[in-house]
């Protein structure tokens, strides 16, 4: 089947250019972009000058199978991507069990093939992401992992997290870490400092994200493992995160939709649906992470998608259960940063879709003749006041219920079949 998308407003994240012009789509690959007339047999999608772009590819997605179906399924999850633009999600194995194990892979890889988007996902570092023993790295490869992680049980063993970076070195697999320091975060709620102070909420300070991320980037610098942080939310993670980077570690970082649109204030008066891991910052760090963004130092945006049902929401803001669903509101988030004017469009999709996929060695982010035909096409102007009862997901914890928001996908393609229309 042949595709021709006319009339486009093309963002290459390659190039960091914008142009116009059409895009040919014939078996799932982009066979050809510029101005030419539509092929013969081909059906005729006109873009109407919208913004064509590489699909999202979203590192860090918690989806509740197995154990927490009711929070969140593979089918709810993916028809949730495709509304929002993401083509490719990177689940990750903080499930019930823990994808630890070569059959639990194999089973959930099953289980995701009902998705309208395409799914893969990390297995965990440590059996039962408990940092005591590392799980059958190469097995997992095997099966199809893309990346290791313990999510945000962060081992406290140095000694067995060193093996496991070792390990894991020695057959080129990546691991994502959680910097954060495991004793001085445990229990907290918010950032320390005078907001948490006012509202009694128990913090913890920015300087745990430091202290995490230097120990793994030690241990990165020791091992030569392939290492991602999963996010970096304050300046002060900032300096060690660029000296390894100057130093040629092989070491990226990515940051949540919400630590680069949200800050501390928004809690408000204990709002549980801001209550996040780690914590929403300062404005100070959420500008300097905006900026470290902007220059390439961090690399990646991530949704952070962390379905939570209303039981364990509706609780006291010490109690509730920390996290936000984002993989229909990643992109009209995005959207703030650039109609602010802190990043362009191709800077947001070298962020959201070229340099995930560059990470975990995808074919897929690129808007290049070649290329896999997974797209998103939306208008960033668009504005709409966000109903969380509308969203596709299972659960609705999201910070953006009732907010003003511009930027709508109009159509999301995957492999050249389009998985998501919005007619309204």
């Amino acid at each position: 089947m042949t595709l021709f998308l006319e009339n486009a407003r093309l963002i290459d994240p390659e190039t960091l250019r914008e142009t116009s012009g059409n895009v040919v789509i014939d078996n799932g690959i982009i066979a050809a972009i510029g101005p030419m007339a539509a092929p013969g047999g081909a059906e005729v999608i006109d873009c109407a000058g919208k913004c064509l772009a590489p699909g999202i590819i979203d590192i860090g997605v918690k989806i509740g199978e197995p154990g927490e179906r009711h929070r969140e399924s593979f089918r709810t999850a993916g028809l949730a991507a495709a509304a929002g633009g993401v083509t490719t999600v990177i689940a990750r194995p903080d499930t019930s069990p823990a994808i630890d194990t070569p059959e639990t892979l194999e089973f959930v890889t099953r289980r995701a093939a009902e998705a309208p988007v395409r799914i893969r996902h990390m297995a965990a570092l440590t059996k039962g992401r408990a940092g005591r023993e590392m799980t059958e790295i190469g097995f997992l490869m095997d099966a199809g992992a893309v990346a290791f992680t313990d999510a945000d049980h962060v081992a406290t063993d140095t000694k067995v997290l060193s093996r496991a970076f070792t390990y894991a070195k020695s057959l080129g697999a990546l691991v994502v870490g959680h910097p954060q320091e495991p004793g001085l975060s445990h229990g907290a709620a918010a950032t320390s400092g005078k907001f948490a102070s006012l509202r009694g909420i128990p913090g913890v300070s920015p300087m745990a994200e430091r202290i995490g991320l230097e120990r793994d980037l030690a241990l990165v610098e020791m091992t030569g493992v392939r290492y991602h942080a999963d996010q970096i939310t304050t300046a002060r993670a900032l300096p060690a995160l660029a000296r390894a980077k100057a130093a040629g570690l092989d070491v990226t970082a990515g940051v949540s939709i919400h630590h680069l649109t949200l800050n501390e204030f928004d809690v408000g008066d204990y709002r549980t649906f801001f209550k996040l891991t780690p914590p929403l910052r300062s404005e100070d760090d959420r500008l300097a992470v905006v900026a470290a963004l902007a220059e390439g130092v961090i690399d990646i945006i991530c949704s952070m998608h962390t379905p939570a049902d209303e039981e364990s929401k509706r609780l006291p803001y010490e109690e509730a259960a920390a996290g936000a669903v984002a993989l229909e509101t990643l992109l009209p988030a995005a959207m703030r940063l650039y109609h602010a004017g802190q990043l362009s469009l191709p800077q947001l999709f070298r962020a959201l879709s070229l340099n995930p996929a560059k990470r975990l060695g995808l074919a897929q982010g690129r808007i290049a003749e070649g290329a896999p035909a997974d797209l998103v096409l939306f208008d960033p102007d668009a504005p709409f006041v966000l109903d969380r009862f509308a969203l596709q997901s299972k659960s609705k914890n999201t910070p953006f219920d009732g907010a003003r928001m511009q930027g709508k996908v109009l159509a999301t393609f995957v492999g050249g079949v389009q998985v998501y229309s919005n007619d309204k």
